[in-house]
């Protein structure tokens, strides 16, 4: 199995990593600093392209390691570039190698998704993936404790590629997180619009709490908001594989484990599995067996094996990786994609194959001997022996029918010529 160890040398960047959605919250995490010992190294920004504008807006900016809030000039994009997002892809696979962050960036992209409700039409007031979370007024919200530090790490990747949307970013990240750390590949489409103030940031409290008086109900109260079901609850919650909990933010788990002593990156903190920064099953195998002190059990993780809906779809994923892959797949993507505003509407991947080239459909017209055209008798004695074989104008055969028919002509004239002779 794969193990994972921190960084050769101090200059490579770490980060604290957290636990995913539901979110353990307390009065702890509403005293959180927006300072942190987060490092990083800094990334050249690009021009600005010609077809992006400028817009007063209050954004985060980083000064020394320092996130601090202000009134900036900012270029603002109305929809991200395809090209743009495929370098920052692979940016993000690069500042995954070097700091291990695969849990905070799958977290980030989730707490902007997740404050998406299907009772309010009007965007962005429904919430959803929009990048409001880039806001001081959001990245204060309890639930949202030591997001800061994903931000920090994105920020300069934002900065270098100004043609790619924050909500775009966020959701990015979630998912090659996801991918690099083992994980299935997400369905994911491009192209969600940014909110443009902290003004429509969603209000606080639309997030899951971790130690709720009722686990299962209070978890369909907030995911069926979003238009989830109990099999989406579930296969969401086995992305706790991922990612510890700090009880200085959280005011849940251990401090430390024998499981996050040495880190990688910051040490400390209580994870769910034993490897951490692997994306698998082990989640509901873990919780299910409960045998193991180290490994932090929240109660709405074990809610998944007590409540009867929800226990056929952690039983199942206990058992069957490749079915929780499936599910957790097509529920990442859904939660991405749920309020978000799109441009152009049905958005755009990434990863589409160019469309195959299409064999030639038949047009008798086309050969000739020299520059004399066929005769129209000869054309259709083509087309009858080219239908002979399976072919007609609009059913192209896949090899090519004229050559065929020479080569078997030059074959008979040549055994012609033998039986001649």
């Amino acid at each position: 199995m794969a193990t994972f160890s921190p960084p050769a040398t101090a200059a490579a960047t770490t980060t604290a990593v957290t636990h995913l959605l539901p979110c353990a919250t307390s009065s702890v995490a509403n005293r959180l600093s927006l300072s942190s010992s987060v490092y990083f190294k800094s990334l050249h920004s690009s021009p600005l392209l010609s077809h992006f504008f400028l817009r007063q807006t209050t954004m985060g900016r980083v000064y020394n390691g320092r996130l601090s809030y202000a009134t900036a000039t900012s270029p603002i994009c109305s929809t991200s570039v395809p090209e743009q997002l495929k370098s920052a892809r692979e940016d993000i696979k690069e500042l995954l190698k070097t700091t291990f962050c695969h849990p905070i960036l799958v977290r980030m992209g989730w707490h902007d998704a997740g404050t998406y409700n299907k009772d309010i039409e009007e965007w962005p007031k429904r919430g959803g993936a929009n990048g409001s979370l880039r806001f001081e007024i959001e990245l204060k919200h309890a639930a949202n404790a030591g997001l800061v530090n994903a931000l920090k790490l994105l920020q300069p990747i934002k900065e270098k590629y100004s043609g790619v949307t924050y909500a775009d970013l966020f959701q990015l990240a979630s998912a090659t997180a996801v991918e690099e750390a083992g994980g299935p590949k997400i369905p994911m489409k491009y192209g969600r619009v940014d909110v443009s103030g902290p003004e429509q940031c969603p209000e606080e409290g639309r997030l899951p709490d971790a130690g709720p008086p009722s686990p299962a109900t209070h978890l369909r109260e907030v995911f069926y908001r979003m238009g989830l079901n109990d099999k989406e609850i579930v296969a969401l919650s086995g992305a706790h594989t991922l990612g510890r909990s700090r009880p200085e933010r959280s005011g849940w788990g251990k401090p430390e484990t024998k499981y996050t002593k040495d880190g990688p990156g910051a040490p400390g903190g209580q994870s769910w599995t034993v490897q951490w920064l692997k994306f698998d099953n082990s989640y509901f195998k873990d919780i299910k067996e409960r045998r193991d002190a180290d490994l932090l059990v929240l109660p709405t993780d074990a809610v998944l094996f007590e409540d009867p809906s929800f226990k056929e779809y952690a039983e199942k994923y206990a058992e069957d990786q490749d079915a929780f892959f499936k599910d957790y797949a097509e529920a990442h993507a859904k939660l991405s994609n749920v309020g978000a505003k799109f441009e152009p509407p049905e958005g755009f991947s990434l990863d589409e194959s160019s469309p195959q080239a299409q064999p030639e459909k038949f047009v008798a017209a086309k050969y000739s001997t020299g520059k004399r055209e066929l005769s129209e008798d000869m054309k259709q004695k083509i087309r009858a022996e080219y239908e002979g074989f399976g072919g007609s104008p609009d059913k192209p055969l896949q090899s090519n029918y004229f050559l065929n028919i020479m080569i078997v002509i030059a074959v008979l004239a040549y055994v012609t010529s033998l039986v001649m002779n």
